[in-house]
């Protein structure tokens, strides 16, 4: 019994340091890469609004997408982006994360032929990958809430992409306290991802941006 918890003290004790560790990384190194101020934000011709379900269990709104949505619009209305991606989760015929988006999107203003759907954003890494192995961009925008930010551009440093991030919104800690402990747990996982260069679950064809051209499902089924 001594032995076992011996042995169970020292996983925990990786366990937190391993969860300490890749959270200081990750928010260290990419902390001069977000911003907060759409006027301050350099210009890129594509940004990149990362999924996130448009209601919660219940029906109730899920700020994290409302908020995603306002900061997107509000950069592409300054002009600080040209085109946009909107990369998320369609893995089931009843759920579409793109499609909602791009329906609130155009609400906000934002014209339909602007807006490109990235179908197979299944996690972060997909989104991120397929930016530039599918929809042929080296440079762009994401645009998450800051914690989502800073791992999305670890991320793409670690893929030599050049990325900058606009902080939406966050959402109160009382709310999305779930979303946060998870993000620690996410984080470790993007190391090992990195250690082992995770590919994408799908990728498929080429997409121009800008061509007049709105591809509606990406060929990544």
């Amino acid at each position: 019994m001594k032995k076992i918890f011996k042995y169970t003290f020292y996983l925990a004790l990786l366990a937190l340091f391993l969860i300490w560790f890749a959270n200081y990384r990750v928010t260290n190194t990419t902390k001069d890469q977000l911003y907060s101020s759409v006027h301050e934000i350099p210009h890129n011709k594509v940004g990149m609004v990362l999924g996130t379900t448009k209601l919660l269990a219940g029906g109730y709104l899920n700020y994290y997408f409302t908020y995603r949505i306002e900061a997107t619009a509000a950069l592409y209305k300054a002009g600080k982006i040209d085109y946009i991606v909107v990369s998320g989760d369609h893995s089931r015929n009843d759920y579409n994360e793109p499609k909602d988006m791009e329906q609130a999107l155009i609400e906000q203003g934002v014209p339909k032929e602007k807006i490109y759907l990235d179908y197979a954003g299944l996690r972060t890494l997909d989104s991120v990958y397929r930016m530039q192995a599918i929809f042929g961009q080296d440079s762009f925008t994401i645009i998450s809430q800051p914690f989502h930010n800073e791992r999305a551009v670890y991320i793409a440093n670690h893929l030599d992409l050049n990325t900058v991030a606009y902080n939406a919104q966050d959402v109160s800690r009382n709310f999305g306290f779930k979303t946060m402990l998870r993000e620690k747990f996410a984080r470790v996982k993007v190391l090992l991802d990195n250690l082992i260069n995770k590919k994408p679950k799908h990728l498929g064809a080429p997409v121009q941006i800008g061509e007049g051209i709105i591809q509606e499902r990406a060929q990544d089924k």
